[in-house]
């Protein structure tokens, strides 16, 4: 997977078998300590200046591990050509002004009992970055930068809209001018219109200043709009990786089928789609997953090894990456009209 891929450009972020499990108490008076696989042996990387998209469960974890905000149990974090995943104490804390985070729920993310300039200003002032009057100046542009006037220095969170507290949350994420940010699902709060907004000043944002984003959603129709590289995960697992405008195109595990046929536009396609491919059930406990593909037991396709053997994650394409047994065996469906 990461020779193709790393000949594409130059790599920011290099995740190489990142596992997080969470303990799960025990199975009977006797039994052994169970564990959630939260996130079970990812690997990706991502190149500066793009735009990567993430979709399926195991997502979050995947994003807190890789800031750091939870501890690992195993694998590398390499950022900037330095494992992070080893960074302790005052190292960690002076390496975070690379790496940023936009949540969810900009609400709850941003302390409600200071204004909006002091969170701006509060990366700065831990950091040790710039004089006071540098940091004065940067505040009052980074509000303007992402579309708030000068008066919202003054303001508590709870007096803006959604759309602007979560401006202001990724003015406080730019302020120490990182490389990266991680958008987990920074937008799915929010209504369609302000989505667009959110959307378009993060576009913006990145062309101005050579961001890298790891857009972290559900929602495909975002991804797709928004998104250069894409991975697909399904219960700690990387299913597929590769370009957005391929994977939209040609997606070939049956997972991404699923997914793209539940996001397909309203209509007679959608529904035949739907029918066809969209799996039913939840998908199984991640505490002590079975042997095999973490998909087997909803897959349509799925036949004995597939139970037995997890699939490796394959190149099946240029930057295309598939782990499905019978990726080679089963025709790929022509999803172009459903993500047009």
């Amino acid at each position: 997977m990461s020779d193709e891929l790393s000949a594409a450009g130059d790599i920011l972020l290099d995740v190489n078998d990142l596992v997080v499990h969470f303990p799960a108490g025990r199975r009977g008076l006797f039994g052994k300590p169970s564990k959630v696989h939260a996130v079970d042996g990812v690997s990706f990387r991502v190149r500066r200046g793009t735009i990567v998209g993430e979709s399926g469960t195991g997502k979050s974890t995947t994003a807190q591990a890789v800031m750091r905000l939870i501890p690992a149990t195993s694998g590398q974090i390499v950022f900037g050509g330095e494992n992070i995943a080893e960074y302790q104490g005052e190292r960690l804390r002076l390496a975070r002004r690379k790496f940023q985070i936009v949540f969810q729920d900009p609400f709850s993310s941003l302390d409600p009992r200071r204004r909006a300039g002091d969170l701006v200003r509060e990366p700065l002032d831990l950091l040790g970055i710039g004089t006071a009057k540098e940091r004065d100046a940067r505040v009052s542009q980074l509000l303007a930068d992402v579309g708030l006037p000068p008066q919202a220095a003054d303001l508590f969170p709870h007096q803006f809209s959604g759309g602007q507290r979560q401006r202001l949350s990724i003015a406080r994420a730019m302020a120490p001018e990182p490389d990266l940010i991680v958008c987990d699902e920074a937008v799915s709060a929010l209504d369609v219109a302000i989505q667009a907004q959110i959307l378009n000043l993060l576009k913006k944002l990145q062309r101005e200043r050579g961001l890298t984003y790891i857009f972290i959603s559900h929602d495909l129709g975002v991804i797709q709009h928004f998104c250069d590289e894409l991975a697909v995960m399904y219960l700690g697992k990387i299913v597929e990786q590769a370009p957005a405008s391929v994977f939209f195109s040609a997606p070939r595990h049956p997972y991404s089928w699923s997914l793209v046929a539940a996001a397909a536009p309203p209509g007679p396609l959608r529904n035949r789609l739907k029918a066809q491919f969209l799996v039913t059930g939840d998908p199984p406990s991640p505490v002590d997953p079975k042997p095999g593909c973490r998909f087997a037991q909803r897959c349509p396709f799925v036949i004995a090894k597939c139970r037995e053997e997890l699939p490796l994650l394959e190149a099946t394409g240029p930057a295309h990456f598939v782990a499905c047994h019978r990726v080679d065996e089963i025709a790929s469906p022509d999803f172009t009209d459903a993500t047009a």
